[in-house]
């Protein structure tokens, strides 16, 4: 049984025993919401991504590349491969350095 978190997104084909997932287990969901390039998936059940957004210097009045790098963890219901683009949702912490957890794999 898949529980409701409140996003519009599709649902895994699968069932894991994860108890920080966020449809099989009890992990809940709320903040904000990041999607991001996979950067690195090396670490057991966590990625890091790479979040771009345009960043304004007023005194030269032009835009510069900012860069963000998040760690996330990954159900076991959920597959992810480097490169892929995937939607993370911010939880609890679930460890020192991740608060989100990967929601959607998006092509």
């Amino acid at each position: 049984m898949t529980l409701n978190i409140g996003l519009s997104v599709k649902e895994p084909q699968r069932e894991c025993q994860d108890k920080n997932c966020p449809f099989h287990g009890n992990l809940s969901i709320r903040g904000k919401l990041f999607d991001g390039k996979v950067t690195g998936n090396k670490a057991k059940q966590t990625i890091t991504l790479q979040k771009e957004a345009p960043v304004y210097f007023s005194k030269f009045k032009r835009y510069a590349r900012g860069k963000s790098t998040i760690h996330a963890h990954v159900p076991g219901c959920i597959d992810v491969e480097l490169g892929d683009h995937v939607l993370t949702a911010e939880c609890r912490p679930i460890s020192k350095s991740v608060s989100y957890v990967v929601v959607e794999v998006r092509k």
